[in-house]
């Protein structure tokens, strides 16, 4: 997971440095504390407790996949301190002490499964990381699919953390058996181009049968290379090929800074707006302690890369813009659809109903297509 959670590390520095050279926190420097964890959960967790019981930290911003942010709750909670996470996840979760400003299914998974089910056809083969955020998203992928007409599930394989290149010959050579409508993939980290690069050795053709994906980001794709990611699709609310002149001046200020060391992606862009909600809510109390800082992190609205966002007061969770793309040859993503409004998180999945999301999203063909 190095090149996420470093993206991660790089939007939250940058937005730091943002805020300091624009005269800080009320005069005062936002001066940064932070540890490598190394992808490893149990790492995060004694990470976690040296930053509040040694270095008196009373805000953190971190934790990548949802075994990171898992173990690293009890540390939060039990110390009454606040935890930004910038990762899309599974949802299904709420903590007091949790500000969630990734996507949640009903932003990244209802608006994937309806596109591609209709511009492909709803019979799906999934393949994901031995760990809960690929089993919790593929249920709930499934529960959407199931309800288009001829929905299928085709196959459901995992593959570990840690997996070779070994792991995926049999799965690949199943699908190309199976001949699903799309493979969705929840498989992270450096797997992914395994992943990819063994879906482009079996001849399989991403214009029949593409992979689409929550979590194949920039990064990713930079890792894999273009002729292996082109033709594929990802569920996000933000892309980097975002035009707007927001996103525009904010990617040009981060490369001038910081260069091509790391592509800015949907996590990237979450780690730096919420050190930014975290700035305007500090600016009106004045303080960072846990009960004087929540509320007026809730309910806090900004301008982000991706669009105006909010958090909300109940959920803790974040409204955004749900977008799809698909890789083009210049290894960044065409957004061939996206909602006409920010939507809310529904973390819990009380609208449980494809219909019901889809008629809020309104998401709209961005590649000469009519809406659908």
């Amino acid at each position: 997971m190095s090149r996420v959670e470093t993206s991660m590390l790089f939007g939250t520095m940058f937005s730091i440095e943002e805020i300091n050279d624009a005269g800080g926190l009320g005069g005062r420097e936002l001066v940064p504390v932070h540890y490598d964890p190394q992808s490893n959960p149990a790492r995060y967790a004694q990470l976690a407790a040296k930053l509040i019981q040694e270095d008196k930290v009373n805000v953190i911003f971190g934790c990548a996949n949802s075994n990171a942010r898992k173990a690293v709750l009890p540390v939060i909670e039990r110390s009454n301190r606040m935890l930004f996470y910038p990762m899309m996840y599974e949802g299904f979760e709420f903590s007091p002490n949790v500000i969630y400003t990734g996507g949640t299914p009903n932003q990244h998974n209802a608006p994937l499964a309806h596109y591609m089910s209709n511009r492909f056809g709803p019979r799906v083969y999934m393949v994901g990381s031995d760990y809960i955020f690929p089993y919790e998203s593929n249920r709930t992928m499934s529960d959407f699919i199931l309800q288009q007409k001829g929905g299928k599930k085709l196959g459901e394989r995992y593959v570990p953390l840690d997996a070779q290149e070994k792991d995926f010959s049999a799965i690949v050579q199943d699908i190309k058996q199976k001949q699903p409508d799309f493979v969705f993939s929840t498989v992270v980290g450096q797997s992914t181009r395994m992943f990819y690069q063994a879906y482009a050795d079996a001849g399989l053709d991403p214009r029949q049968m593409p992979i689409a994906s929550l979590s194949t980001s920039e990064c990713e794709v930079a890792e894999m290379g273009n002729r292996i990611a082109e033709g594929h699709y990802t569920a996000a609310p933000y892309f980097r090929s975002i035009s707007t002149s927001r996103n525009r001046s904010c990617v040009a200020r981060f490369v001038k800074r910081f260069g091509d060391r790391i592509e800015p992606n949907m996590s990237w862009e979450a780690a730096y707006f919420q050190v930014q909600i975290f700035a305007k809510a500090i600016s009106q109390v004045g303080e960072d302690a846990y009960h004087a800082l929540l509320p007026n992190v809730l309910g806090c609205e900004i301008e982000a890369p991706q669009g105006d966002i909010r958090v909300d007061p109940v959920t803790h969770h974040t409204r955004l813009h749900p977008r799809i793309g698909r890789v083009n040859a210049s290894g960044q993503f065409t957004i061939v659809a996206q909602a006409l409004s920010a939507i809310d998180a529904d973390p819990y999945m009380i609208s449980h109903d494809l219909n019901d999301w889809t008629h809020a999203l309104q998401i709209v063909g961005q590649d000469g297509n009519d809406t659908i």
